[in-house]
């Protein structure tokens, strides 16, 4: 908890603060709970479009100015947050103060204990009080950053999405409504398990209940080898609800959410407009916090945060996503975690942000167009120039984005070294978990799903076998050992500090031999004895993590130990020969790391 003050409630009972409270330019303040009261905390965000210093300050009638710790964080946007610890009943005034003057300010009551505004139930799912438009999407974006926010080096992750919205530190908008939604105590709280597709919907859906915005989704088919998929009209928060209580009318939402939304929803066309998301331009501008990434075969990402690059470190883009375990981690952005292919017919790839539902004719919700979105100044810009673009373009064009002064070719080479290690490591979780449940259930086979299927599937295979990650790996040892070519093709990108691309080239391969060498990462064997392998390891391996993915192999083998090795000895357990078979049948998908087409 922030530190902050306490006002004795005689004190507050004095004039409230006056003087022209008023709200600044492209400067919003938010406070939670909707309804605060007194003795209890009220969370601060104050959201700025333009970058800014600033501190947050409070003041109560008879009371001098206090200045509040204060945490600024994004941009764009930039935020502001503070905590009033316990807070007295009365009129507060609430300041961003920055260079001796306030940048904004609004005026918030706190209620007397108990006094608070009680809630009844709603005929719909929830009632649309907001709109969505430049401040709304400003708040979305901070407030997702604030989620998930930890120091730049720090790798974090949580095994659902639960932690992190019952967590008051992290969630800015935790009991928001005064309803114990988010009390895990409440057997009544809905739960937050979703996996990688639904995860950017759970948290719109959240946020939208918690304000009073519009929130629609629809229901997509997973499309054909030779187009994207496709969608049908938008359910929205306004359908009958059905429930008892609020509480029960978002449980029921989310439930339908979840039975809706899947791999598809995110893959639809560039140019369609019958969708939930839609592309955006690539630019800082436009890339923000709670922006998904939908690559073109099912896997979705969304942006949390940008570091900008200093004159000592680069910059980073960092996203989060889910997994089939319903687990949630923070990722940093690069080749082997953001897949790209424009060429495909089956999917239309690439960062989009939600298209929103704004109030048509007769009050009714409907989707803006992508015309319109192309110039709307409310929203990020429509733009469908992904499509045109090669891998090789795109990943540049984000490299000039993450690193615009240009990136040391040393410090890129490890900072995508320590990329491949943190998906290593990852990796060991997702073996470990596989590991676990066949010990559990010595007995069972866990059936292997056909063809194309073994990517994406139900059960115990989506848990715990890894053909997915599998394929992102061996592309991350690709990017890894390609990046001395990269930077010789594109030296723009780098700091070349006098020297021709070809030397740095030779100097990087030089650095590469001594790096994958130094590196290691360690894994548990079958009988729980610790093996630790180099990067170099791994790079000699790669055709063994071609035929790695299957659960009911030895941990030995999904790490591809070499046959008749003392790494090998504890192994006593692998796939049925007709498994084996089956994966030997499609290895040429992972040798050329290439995902077949659905």
């Amino acid at each position: 908890m922030l530190p902050g003050f306490v006002l004795a409630t005689t004190l507050l009972a004095a004039a409230p603060p006056t003087g022209g409270c008023q709200p600044g330019p492209e400067v919003e303040i938010w406070t939670s709970p909707d309804s605060p009261e007194a003795g209890k905390p009220l969370r601060i965000l104050v959201v700025s479009e333009a970058p800014a210093a600033g501190q947050v300050v409070v003041t109560a009638a008879g009371h001098p100015p206090e200045r509040l710790p204060t945490v600024r964080r994004g941009g764009p946007p930039f935020s502001f947050a503070a905590e009033v610890p316990s807070p007295a009943a009365g009129a507060l005034q609430v300041e961003l103060q920055a260079e001796g003057g306030a940048r904004s300010c609004r005026r918030v009551d706190i209620a007397a204990r108990g006094k608070a505004r009680p809630r009844g139930a709603a005929p719909t799912a929830w009632a649309t009080t907001r709109a969505w438009d430049r401040s709304t999407e400003n708040y979305y974006s901070a407030w997702i950053e604030t989620l998930f926010d930890a120091p730049i080096d720090q790798s974090i992750s949580f095994p659902s999405l639960a932690p992190v919205l019952r967590d008051a530190h992290r969630n800015f908008l935790y009991g928001h409504l005064g309803l114990r939604e988010d009390d895990p105590k409440n057997k009544a709280v809905p739960p937050a398990e979703p996996d990688c597709a639904d995860l950017p919907y759970y948290l719109r859906a959240y946020f939208s209940w918690k304000l009073g915005l519009p929130f629609g989704f629809r229901d997509c088919d997973r499309g054909t080898s030779t187009r994207p998929p496709k969608c049908g009209p938008p359910l929205d928060n306004g359908q009958p609800a059905e429930a008892k209580d609020p509480l029960g009318a978002f449980r029921k939402l989310l439930r339908q959410l979840g039975n809706k939304v899947h791999s598809g929803s995110g893959r639809t066309a560039l140019t369609d407009e019958e969708t939930d998301h839609y592309p955006v331009e690539l630019s800082r501008k436009a890339l923000r916090p709670g922006t998904i990434y939908a690559d073109p075969y099912g896997h979705v990402l969304m942006i949390v945060k940008w570091q900008d690059q200093s004159a000592s470190a680069g910059g980073r883009l960092l996203a989060v996503d889910g997994q089939p375990d319903n687990s949630v981690g923070r990722k940093r952005f690069w080749e082997g975690t953001f897949l790209f292919a424009s060429e495909l017919k089956s999917a239309g790839p690439g960062f989009k942000a939600f298209r929103p539902l704004v109030a048509g004719d007769g009050g009714k919700l409907a989707p803006l167009t992508n015309q319109v979105l192309a110039h709307d100044p409310r929203f990020a810009p429509y733009s469908a120039a992904q499509a045109e673009m090669s891998p090789d373009a795109f990943y540049a064009r984000m490299a000039s984005l993450i690193n615009p002064r240009g990136l040391d070719a040393a410090a890129a080479y490890d900072e995508t070294m320590n990329a491949l290690v943190e998906q290593l490591e990852t990796r060991v979780g997702s073996v470990d978990n596989g590991e676990h449940y066949l010990r559990a259930h010595p007995s069972e086979v866990i059936p292997m799903p056909e063809g194309a299927k073994i990517f994406e599937t139900v059960g115990a295979w989506e848990d715990y076998a890894t053909p997915s990650r599998d394929m992102r790996l061996i592309i991350a040892m690709n990017v890894l050992t390609s990046l001395p070519e990269r930077v010789q093709r594109h030296p723009e990108l780098y700091v070349l500090g006098g020297r021709k691309p070809a030397e740095l080239r030779a100097e990087l391969e030089r650095l590469h031999q001594q790096r994958i060498r130094e590196r290691t990462f360690e894994y548990h064997r079958t009988d729980d004895s610790p093996f630790r392998l180099t990067v170099a390891d791994v790079l000699a391996r790669k055709a063994g993590f071609e035929m790695g993915y299957n659960p009911n192999d030895c941990v030995e083998v999904r790490w591809a130990a070499p046959e008749g090795s003392d790494e090998m000895r504890p192994c006593h357990r692998h796939a049925p020969e007709e498994q084996r078979a089956r994966m030997a049948e499609v290895r040429a998908w992972f040798r050329e790391a290439r995902r077949p087409p659905r």
